[in-house]
């Protein structure tokens, strides 16, 4: 099983006892949501895009193997970090980046859906 493979299914363990979880591809890899919103999303190249609370990005940027993510060389914003693959690849590791991209989207609260335009 490659890398990816296996971080995908380490990612899908631990998001098991979280409800509304739904797998999507996005960003070239396997993203994540809950409650309709991404958490994670496991790239290609092994490494973790997590969203975090921007007030903390200082604070984790600090830790080892994370990175403010970028796309197309541009920023994300503070709250979009990219997790080295090194940082994620003992069940410690993961489990601390995915409770502080849980701990956000629980601070999201549930995202309201759009009701569809009625017909004239």
């Amino acid at each position: 099983m490659s890398t990816s493979r296996s971080l995908i299914e380490r990612v899908r363990a631990e998001l098991d006892q979280q409800s509304l979880v739904r797998e999507v591809a996005m960003f070239g890899g396997r993203a994540f949501m809950v409650n309709d919103k991404l958490v994670v999303s496991v790239g290609g190249d092994e490494n973790l895009l997590v969203r975090v609370e921007p007030a903390r990005a200082a604070e984790l940027l600090a830790i080892d193997g994370a990175l403010p993510a970028e796309m197309g060389g541009r920023s994300m914003g503070p709250s979009w970090m990219l997790v080295a693959s090194g940082a994620v690849e003992t069940d410690e590791g993961l489990s601390f980046w995915l409770g502080v991209a849980l701990a956000y989207n629980q601070q999201l609260g549930a995202r309201r859906r759009a009701r569809p335009p009625r017909a004239q």
